[in-house]
């Protein structure tokens, strides 16, 4: 198995609409994706999978050897190894990639968000980021599309804690703000305990208008120069925007106990309108 058959196969098993969507990218720039997205889940599994704190910590400070090697020319893992003719063919900063482990680390680091603000900097690290390795790789004209994919990949992972929250709760884990939960009257314990309620519905329904105020300004920031360059953030826009919809409509308090999807047809059906008609936000 070459390294680049590696990174294929562990973004296919993690049937992720990102994987899927690139398809529509000339080969160098989806052989950059898929090894991007494998690396992202290779840190992310870290923390997910390993139930040993030290060996987990253990782990991520390998990655970061590993990070380290790879931008000195002798990567060993099979992930870096895939990553590597991409680093310098599409300048991707090896910040921007330690930082993603970064917020890996903070999944160990920090039980509780207090402030939006403090939430913030976790989707910066685990997403934010991401989306501007993202739009290196897809290219651009303008360096303002940076600001537009930071703030794509905001929305991104607001939506994931939304889709999320009762996954995570099994987990022992929970992103909402303090502040918000004080805000609507939600004890974290009834969140933990998957007990539904009025008001945690309601403070569903304000993350769900917090998010998509950031695909708005995402979309507000990114160059119309660039919207052709970056259609495949747009594709995952519109998948992530309709999800967010598919959740409103079915009940934002249902949330703790199932996790609502899009269909593999409807996702495709909205690929296809966004890559041939363009995004509406």
């Amino acid at each position: 198995m070459t390294p680049q058959q590696y990174c294929e196969d562990k973004a296919a098993k993690s049937g992720s609409s990102f994987y899927a969507s690139f398809r529509y990218l000339p080969k160098d720039r989806r052989d950059a994706m898929v090894a991007l997205y494998a690396f992202c889940r290779e840190v992310d599994d870290v923390v997910d999978e390993i139930h040993d704190d030290n060996v987990a910590r253990t782990t991520l400070a390998w990655w970061r050897s590993e990070l380290a090697a790879l931008y000195a020319g002798s990567p060993t893992h099979p992930v870096m190894r895939a990553l590597q003719p991409h680093v310098a063919a599409f300048d991707l900063p090896q910040e921007w990639l330690a930082e993603i482990i970064d917020g890996m680390q903070m999944d160990l680091d920090v039980p509780r968000y207090n402030r939006f603000a403090d939430l913030q900097l976790y989707c910066h690290r685990v997403a934010g980021v991401v989306g501007q390795l993202s739009a290196q790789i897809f290219g651009y004209s303008d360096r303002a599309t940076l600001k537009y994919a930071h703030e794509l990949g905001l929305a991104f992972q607001l939506t994931n804690i939304i889709r999320d929250v009762g996954e995570d709760a099994r987990r022992g884990r929970l992103y909402l703000p303090v502040e918000d939960l004080q805000r609507f009257g939600v004890p974290a314990a009834d969140i933990l305990a998957y007990q539904e309620s009025p008001q945690f519905a309601e403070l569903m329904q304000f993350q769900i208008a917090r998010a998509h105020e950031h695909y708005r300004k995402a979309w507000q920031l990114l160059p119309a120069a660039d919207r052709k360059a970056q259609r495949i953030g747009l594709v995952m826009a519109a998948i992530y925007r309709a999800t967010l919809d598919e959740i409103a409509l079915d009940g934002p308090g249902k949330v703790l106990n199932q996790r609502l999807s899009l269909s593999p047809g409807r996702k495709i059906w909205l690929a296809w309108k966004t890559w041939n008609f363009g995004y509406k936000p």
